[in-house]
This record gives C-alpha cells, structure tokens and sequence, in this order.
C-alpha cells in the first residue's frame, strides 16, 4: 500500500508516542533480570511503572536554580512542584538518603525500598516529559500557523512551570540545567549547557523534537537537517546530539519518501563509526570510577567521542542478533546517542516487517530505552504508519494527540510553516 508523506508524517509520530509509553515502566533498568523480575517475559503492552524501581537513582538529582535572581527578573524556576521531595535542590529539602552504588551505572542510590521510579505515577498509556514537549512544539506550530523558536521557549516554560501540567517526576537533567541558567538570567534562547560540563547533555533526548521539527521540511533532506539543529542547539549544545541528527534526520526522510527501512538504514549505516568502547567496557569504566561523574571531563571527552575505524555494519550484527551480542557486545543502553542510534538502527533493520516487536526489543533492551524508543519509533511509524496508528489508539491522551498530530502534519510542507 501506497502512503502520503503526510500519512507517513502521521505515523512517525504515533510510533514516537507509542515507543515512549511503551519502555517508560522499565526506564533505565540496567540489569535486564530486574526487568524479567518485575515484568516477566519483558514488557510487551502499556504497563505502570512498579515500585520500587530496582536501580533508579533519581533520588538526590541535583537543581539549584537561583532563586533570588530569577525572583528580581520575574522568571519562573520552580519545575518539580510535588516532585521536590526526590530531588536536591535551593528551595525544597530532599525526602532520603543515598547510600549504596547501583550496580551496572555506578551512581549512588537510595535504600532499596526508596527507589522511587524515574515515572511514579505515571500509568499504562501515559507518556514521559519528553513525549509531551513534542506535544508542546506540535502546538506550538498548530497555534502560530509555522515554528516560531521564542513562541516555544515560552510555551515550554510555561508547561515545565505551571503545577499540575507535568505529571512526569523524571526532570532530565537538560531541563534542570536550562532552567538554572534562566534563572541567572540567561537568553532563553541561549540558556543550553554545553557536553562538556555536563556529559550527559549529550543524549538522545536531544534528538526528538528536532526530528519531529525537521519533517516540517518535508521536501528537502538537507534544509531539514539544518532546522533540526537549529533547534537542537535551544536545549541541547553537544556535538554527539548534532552528529547523530545529521545521519536521523535524513534516514527519517527517507522513510517519509517511501524507501524500504532495511534500504534506507543500509545506506545510512556507513556514515556511523562504531563507539571506541563497547557496551560491556563502558560501563565498567563507569563502575570502577563509582559513577560517571567521577570521571574528568577530559576522559569522558574521549569515552564518547573516540570512535573506532570499524563502520556500523546491521547486517553482519544480524548473523548474531543474541540480545547480549548486540546489547552491551556491541552497543551500551546508556542515553548516548554514539550507541543508542546504531542500536535502534539495528533493532529497525532486525524487525523490518515487525514495527511494534522493534519497539519491544527496544524497550526489553533497557537502559535509556524510551528516549533511544523515540527515535526509532519515529523511523517505523514512518515505514509503517498503519500499524503505529493502530497501536496508539490505546494510549491514555490518544484523542488528544490525534488532533494534535493531524494539525502539525498538514502544516508540513508548507512554504510558511517555517
């Protein structure tokens, strides 16, 4: 069957929604046996989060917004609201103590039994903070008739500020650290933190919104790609983000043409260098420095940006596509897009007539399962819109992202949309 770029369009997107709400009860489990423990045979519908999460370490996270500042210029700061309490921040007191070292990460933990998840509360269906500042984009774009960088901000910050809007408990840490630079004062437009004093800005959640952004330009690959990083760079300053959207941003429109996926990933594959250190070998760096923040900004520097002269090959993975192979032999599950764009790569050429099982591998692959979900849900939503419509008709705010989604796709393409 023949399909529009517009139906195209329309099913990256559900298959962005549905690939979010799928992995978020077993984000960030590491330890694959704790997701069989909690989930037996892995997660393969919308599920709730389980208490406790076996390895969360969001309690203790770090935000220190300046308060006093932010107060004499009028700007809003407070982004946790009832979820305060998990966080270590200038104007909330922290509800625990952190006392061991989750295994696989090496960051410090609270007691097991206080290991809220990174999405308490959330419920089967329901999608991720991340999931719902697309949304926040998409009506941005509806409601102005094209993309407007100033009307976003605002519109992000108001969502991110006003209680009762975000039930998501999870802040990533690119919101924290945006906000704490808003609240000195700086241009929203300017208030990123760069990779380099934060490593972990350099994750796949930069990747979303600019891949939904890009397909405003939808007849031009290179314009696209151009406009992905423009936008990237308002939450996101880190060269791997920028590097992995110019290989996603055209292989997404690619799919939105019509190519076949093992086609398009195929010829997107060589332009990927695999990561110096493999899954197994990153994490143990990890481990034996008690966390990634121990390590010098140097060294990790090096860690994500060294990369070997062997090309990402899908096919010569496929010959040994054991999860342990591919998952942490070749690749880690952290929020690092130098392995988790291959890994989705991957999962989509392994799962070429199988949309929703290369979201569920995906997703039982763990780690950052629902941002590196994102991605690939918007590949084959792209490749197979009809079965990532179908899939999200169960999601709790379907009816609303169905008219949200249908506003945003008629705009793309458009001369005056950007």
């Amino acid at each position: 069957m023949e399909h529009s770029i517009q139906d195209r369009i329309e099913g990256a997107l559900w298959g962005l929604f549905v690939a979010d709400s799928l992995a978020m009860p077993i984000h960030w489990y590491y330890n694959r046996k704790n997701i069989t423990t909690d989930f037996p045979g892995g997660v393969t519908q919308f599920e709730a989060p389980r208490h406790p999460h076996p390895e969360a370490f969001m309690i203790g996270m770090r935000y220190r917004p300046d308060v006093e500042t932010a107060q004499k210029l009028g700007r809003p700061y407070d982004i946790l609201h009832d979820h305060a309490r998990f966080y270590d921040s200038t104007y909330s007191d922290i509800g625990f103590s952190l006392s061991d070292h989750e295994g696989s990460h090496g960051n410090a933990v609270a007691a097991a039994d206080e290991r809220y998840h990174y999405h308490h509360g959330l419920n089967a269906g329901d999608n991720t903070v991340a999931a719902h500042l697309v949304r926040v984009l998409m009506r941005q774009i509806a409601d102005a008739g094209r993309y407007d960088p100033v009307r976003f901000v605002n519109a992000m910050v108001s969502f991110l500020t006003t209680p009762g809007l975000n039930r998501d408990p999870y802040t990533e840490i690119y919101l924290r650290r945006w906000f704490e630079n808003y609240s000195r004062g700086a241009d929203p437009l300017s208030a990123a933190e760069h990779q380099r004093n934060v490593w972990s800005i350099g994750s796949h959640g930069g990747m979303i919104r600019p891949m939904v952004l890009s397909m405003l330009i939808s007849n031009d690959a290179t314009l696209a790609t151009g406009v992905a990083l423009d936008h990237q760079v308002i939450t996101h300053r880190s060269e791997i983000v920028s590097s992995a959207l110019s290989v996603s941003v055209p292989l997404l429109h690619d799919l939105l043409r019509g190519m076949e996926i093992r086609e398009a990933v195929a010829s997107s594959a060589p332009r990927i260098r695999m990561p110096s250190l493999n899954g197994r070998e990153l994490f143990a760096e990890y481990r034996n420095n008690d966390g990634p923040g121990n390590i010098s900004k140097d060294r990790m520097w090096h860690i994500h940006m060294d990369r070997s002269e062997a090309r990402f090959d899908p096919a010569s993975l496929a010959e040994d596509p054991g999860t342990d192979q591919v998952v942490m032999g070749a690749f880690a599950t952290a929020c690092y897009p130098e392995h988790g764009l291959p890994l989705a790569m991957f999962h989509a050429w392994n799962n070429t007539e199988r949309p929703f099982e290369a979201l569920i591998a995906d997703a039982n692959a763990g780690g950052d399962n629902v941002h590196r979900g994102m991605v690939l849900g918007l590949l084959v939503g792209a490749a197979d819109p009809k079965a990532m419509r179908e899939r999200g008709k169960d999601l709790c705010d379907a009816d609303d992202i169905h008219g949200e989604i249908a506003a945003f796709a008629e705009l793309c393409g458009s001369d005056s949309a950007y």
